[in-house]
């Protein structure tokens, strides 16, 4: 078999190079084909795979399908829960921390130890978990899981390291929190209810201890029975059975009365002198009929009874409208004094917490904030005003405001563009906040030493774009754009044919592309329609017309035909339609009715814009001769040579946006013309349509506002010795019936072989795998012909000079075009060209293209085109992602696959060192499994950036960053934020004398000496599971941050410990010099009245 192998490397080897992909070319990395280069390119390769690590960073956006919400009074954290087993974490801006349950099972309860940096889920699987918050990657200390009942509540008393744990067959367990053991003392629901009692109770649905009396447990069931169940006696102290099933139960901090919300909407109060009946029924939304009764109304699914010392009460409930008012949005009322309040929210609420000073339930409350989860919003609600305004969120939780389409991730950007969206941005922000800070200011983050301006842009389905702030791991919307405003509100009885297409979001952005120096943005539009947008921090104080331009890109193919069959058959409809001249900037007038039918009418009147981004371009692909337009699948724009370029299916347009004028409106076909690889012709049934073959140049007119007149040369290359061998299964491709243009990119290189400098290109690359390279350039009678051929869909280009560095694309400096006239400022443009002569000594030793598709990755030497290494990606799956990213002072090839695989490409042509020149290889640096690819939403939505970064959005309201850098991932603990800060406990307060006196004070007892297992024995082993968490010491210690993080918080607790034990001893003499005090004079008391009689008192 070796023998044979070198056999067919040698006929390999005597063959002509074949860039067009045949497996001459092939097919291992580190395997160059054997075509004579211009000279060894030498370039030190200095990216390893220790370089390349992945680990997600941070998670941004909405917890999507939340369940659960927990709040911290002290740390001031506050906790969410998923339907996914996610938890969010929550605290001061920039301390957001994201966990996740391997099991994925959703979380039912959340429960804070407070001030004690830990918490406790409750998961639908039925296991309970402890999460250790001490460090900044929380992990799981404990978990135990329950076998035979399922876990419907829990409740942890505060300072207590008992959990009480209802289920669903009324029975309440309880579990020892530190070593997540259960206790042998079991609450069983026969012994809760009376014995005469002939139905099941139902789940239980509250626990709670009493404020007054913490060995006293309240046990609320669903079917509306309600227990005082007597911890140390072992027995009930009164019950209660009341006819309407229980949903929440809420105490008196003084703990003498307690509220109950109900299934009919109604409201109950009972005092514990008297159980027999509720002392206050009300129904807050339900009015009285005329015969007396009382209106039907929605369950009441949670109740908060909060007290206050210089106001009313405060009773806060949701749900309980009346079933009669149809269609109205979910409310939350606020009951405060006789005032009812009802705020209606724009999404289902999902929980509710109110935030209150104290801890401890025995006290006056002092509530100061709601913090209301709905499904799809989450907001804080101010107690302390009279207006209850909202407080303004600073995370980013309306990522999902409308559906995320597209992404686009920036790294590195210029420092000033920044500050300039951020000021344009702010004048458009709602008002009517909360004038106060935000009320979650829990936890520490610093900035760290290694930042970098990094901007991420979203585009959604209503047409709108984000521009988000995402320097330093956090995540802050700097700018809004709506692209709707270009367009004329479609009229309710105006319906055409197109809108039916996209009926419900016309303006959905597919594509997004934006050059950071020059703020130059472009947008593709769902309606193939594509926007360009300057930026401006003026008004356009002349109001300015948005143009359209009305390009025709239709174009029919049929399979392979033989050209007798097409000796009669025309083309194109007419030379313009081949070689278009340049067109007014208003085309509607001469525009045929056949022609005007767009998903999308552009404003055809004066329009106003204010400062940011205004539109100044509006392209659009119409409807011709009853067919619709195919939706764009590739843009790319240069500020420099002030071109645009796009195109789908059909074929390619290029756009002079600096004249509104279409300068190239080809098929994919006609780009090829005779040098076509699969001999396709191009057949339309259009009678008016006249053939035309050769080269076409399309010149742009002088006031091009560049120093040179640049014309189009659509030069077809095509190697002398074409294969049609290259594919297993040519016939299938030969049966294709459209070639999409998959990408598109403006570069300074060499269009032709011949060419001894580069020049501006367009390189071409379609879902075929070829490549086409259309230069700049004044036509010539020569044309050589030449195609570049990969395996699969053409995805990304870039090119690098000898030297192994990244070659960007040139641009124009950004100025102001509104700014008001100034005689110093220069009004020519200034173009930045990095074109490899300007990086090297000798301009004519050429460059290197990277060209990468959906299967396989090239590089080819520019302008000999001669293909130096090859490597196949993936033969079984495809590439969905491609992108050429720097890291490590390097520069590499970046592939996301689509089964779930992340390749980092090593690519020395992309180094950043040598002066020599080499052949380097593609060599593999990386093939880690990431995650499975279950939803196209991540396909569609992932991007790679430089830096070591890239991003996905992992839910329909959350964006997930992740990290491909070692560097990065050993430098992400002190990126991240603290969650928890050593804080000192409120003390209890005071409640003095008199109160202490007549029973005010509440009772507290030794939970140990009931709950132990000397005094209540073991549980069953078949009841719960232990199971240790992989957050272990050891695990803990390496997640934390190594030993320095260690030391420091071993020496935060010792110091802690220190001035407990300092206090303790202080407070130790205190109490003997008050006993000796006491002593001394009980005695001097006694001295003084021993020897006098009873009268004399």
């Amino acid at each position: 078999m070796k023998k044979f192998r070198k056999v067919l490397d040698g006929l390999t080897t005597s063959s002509p190079v074949n860039p067009g992909g045949s497996p001459s070319c092939g097919s291992a990395a580190g395997t160059p084909s054997t075509a004579p280069t211009p000279r060894e390119l030498e370039i030190q390769e200095t990216l390893m795979s220790e370089h390349f690590q992945i680990c997600k960073t941070v998670r941004h956006g909405f917890p999507y399908q939340p369940t659960a919400l927990a709040f911290d009074p002290v740390q001031k954290i506050l906790a969410i829960g998923t339907r996914s087993g996610g938890v969010r974490l929550l605290g001061r801006p920039g301390v957001d921390c994201h966990c996740q349950h391997e099991s994925g099972a959703a979380v039912l309860q959340l429960q804070f130890l407070i001030n004690e940096g830990a918490l406790v889920t409750a998961c639908a699987d039925d296991t309970l978990h402890l999460w250790n918050l001490r460090q900044r990657r929380p992990a799981i200390l404990h978990s135990l899981k329950f076998n035979r009942e399922r876990i419907t509540f829990c409740h942890l008393p505060f300072q207590s390291k008992w959990l009480y744990v209802g289920t669903e067959r009324g029975n309440t367990h309880i579990v020892n929190i530190e070593s997540f053991i259960l206790s042998g003392y079991v609450i069983m629901w026969n012994k809760a209810i009376e014995l005469s009692t002939k139905t099941h109770p139902g789940p239980v649905v509250h626990l709670s201890d009493s404020p007054k009396d913490e060995g006293k447990l309240l046990i609320g069931f669903e079917s509306g029975t309600i227990v005082m169940w007597d911890l140390r006696a072992k027995r009930a102290d009164f019950r209660i059975y009341y006819d309407e099933a229980i949903h929440s139960v809420s105490w008196h901090h003084e703990g003498r009365q307690f509220m109950c919300s109900h299934s009919d909407g109604s409201l109950s109060m009972w005092n514990l002198r008297n159980t027999a009946k509720p002392f206050q029924v009300t129904f807050p939304h339900g009015k009285t009929q005329r015969d007396g009764r009382k209106e039907s109304c929605k369950p009441i699914l949670k109740v908060e009874y909060k007290t206050s010392r210089n106001s009313e009460a405060f009773v806060i409930f949701s749900g309980g409208l009346s079933y009669d008012k149809a269609g109205r949005r979910p409310t939350l009322t606020i009951m405060h004094g006789k005032a009812i309040i009802v705020l209606e929210m724009d999404y289902p609420i999902v929980d509710f917490l109110v935030l209150c000073e104290t801890p401890y339930l025995n006290e006056v409350q002092e509530p100061y904030a709601v913090a209301v989860l709905l499904e799809k919003d989450f907001l804080v609600v101010d107690l302390t005003q009279s207006n209850f305004p909202i407080f303004e969120n600073p995370y980013p939780m309306d990522i999902h405001e409308s559906p995320v389409t597209c992404t686009a991730y920036f790294a590195d950007c210029p420092p000033d563009i920044i500050p300039v969206l951020y000021s344009i941005g702010a004048k458009h922000k709602k008002t009517g906040y909360s004038h106060k800070e935000w009320p979650l200011s829990g936890g520490t983050w610093t900035v760290g030493s290694q930042t970098y301006p990094e901007i991420i842009i979203t585009g959604h389905a209503d047409g709108s774009i984000k521009f988000w702030d995402a320097t330093a791991i956090t995540l802050q919307m700097l700018y809004k754009l709506k692209t709707s405003k270009v367009f004329e509100k479609p009229k309710s009885g105006d319906v055409g044919r197109s809108a039916e297409l996209v009926e419900e979001d016309p303006y959905a952005i597919q594509m997004i592309n934006w050059c950071p120096q020059s703020r130059i943005f472009c947008v593709v539009g769902i309606s193939a329609h594509v926007i360009l947008y300057r930026f401006s921090k003026h008004d356009a104080n002349t109001t300015i017309t948005v143009s359209s331009l009305v390009v025709r890109l239709q174009c029919e193919m049929e399979d392979v035909i033989s050209p007798s069959d097409t000796e009669n058959t025309p083309c194109f409809s007419d030379p313009s339609g081949l070689s278009p001249q340049p067109q007014p900037p208003s085309p509607r007038s001469n525009t045929p009715d056949s022609v005007r039918d767009t998903v999308a009418q552009v404003k055809d009147r004066m329009i106003r814009m204010p400062p940011g981004y205004q539109a100044e371009l509006v392209v659009q692909l119409l409807w011709v001769d009853g067919e619709p337009p195919q939706q764009i699948t590739s843009l790319d724009l240069n500020s420099a040579y002030g071109l645009l370029a796009l195109g789908n299916c059909n074929g390619l347009a290029v756009v002079d946006y600096l004249q509104k004028t279409v300068l190239l409106c080809m098929s994919t076909l006609e780009l090829y013309g005779s040098a076509d690889p699969f001999q396709r012709l191009t057949r339309s049934p259009r009678k008016n349509r006249q053939s035309t073959s050769g080269t076409h140049a399309l010149c742009v007119s002088e006031s091009h506002k560049c120093s040179n007149t640049v014309c189009f040369f659509v030069t077809k290359l095509r190697e002398n010795s074409f294969s049609r061998s290259r594919s297993s299964s040519v016939s299938s491709i030969d049966r294709e019936t459209k070639e999409a243009v998959t990408t598109l990119q403006f570069a300074e290189s060499y269009g032709r072989k011949s060419d001894t400098l580069p020049t501006p290109c367009l390189w071409v690359g379609t879902s075929l795998g070829l490549v086409l390279i259309i230069p700049m350039s004044i036509p010539t009678d020569e044309q050589e012909r030449t195609v570049l051929m990969l395996k699969a869909s053409v995805l990304r280009f870039a090119f690098l000079d000898c030297g192994g560095a990244l070659i960007n694309s040139p641009y124009e400096v950004w100025r102001d075009q509104h700014a008001p006239d100034d005689p110093d400022r220069p009004r020519k443009r200034k173009l930045v060209n990095f074109s490899p002569s300007s990086s090297q000594e000798a301009s004519g030793d050429g460059h290197l293209a990277v060209v990468c598709s959906e299967r396989q990755a090239k590089v080819f030497f520019m302008p000999s085109q001669a293909c130096l290494y090859v490597h196949n990606i993936t033969e079984s799956s495809f590439v969905l992602r491609a992108d050429v990213v720097s890291v490590c002072n390097s520069v590499c090839l970046a592939c996301f696959c689509a089964n779930g695989h992340i390749m980092t490409l090593r690519d020395p042509v992309i180094l950043y060192v040598c002066m020599f020149y080499s052949l380097p290889s593609l060599r593999p640096l990386l093939d880690v499994n990431y995650l499975p690819l279950t939803d196209m939403r991540i396909a569609r939505t992932f991007c790679f950036t430089n830096g070591g970064q890239a991003l996905y959005l992992c839910s329909p309201t959350e964006m997930q960053r992740i990290t491909y850098s070692q560097e990065m991932c050993d430098n992400l603990q002190e990126m991240l934020g603290e969650l928890f800060t050593p804080i000192e406990t409120p003390e209890a307060q005071n409640r003095g004398f008199l109160k202490g006196f007549f029973g005010g004070n509440a009772q507290t007892f030794d939970r140990e000496e009931l709950f132990g297992e000397a005094a209540a024995g073991k549980a069953s082993r078949s009841l719960a599971q232990h199971i240790p968490g992989q957050g272990g010491m050891e695990g803990m210690k390496a997640a934390a941050g190594g030993v320095v993080g260690e030391l420091a918080r071993a020496r935060i607790a010792l110091d802690e410990r220190g001035q407990r034990l300092g206090e303790l001893e202080e407070r130790t003499a205190l109490m003997m010099t008050s006993a000796e005090t006491f002593s001394k004079h009980a005695h001097e008391v006694m001295l003084k009245c021993k020897d006098k009689k009873w009268y004399q008192f």
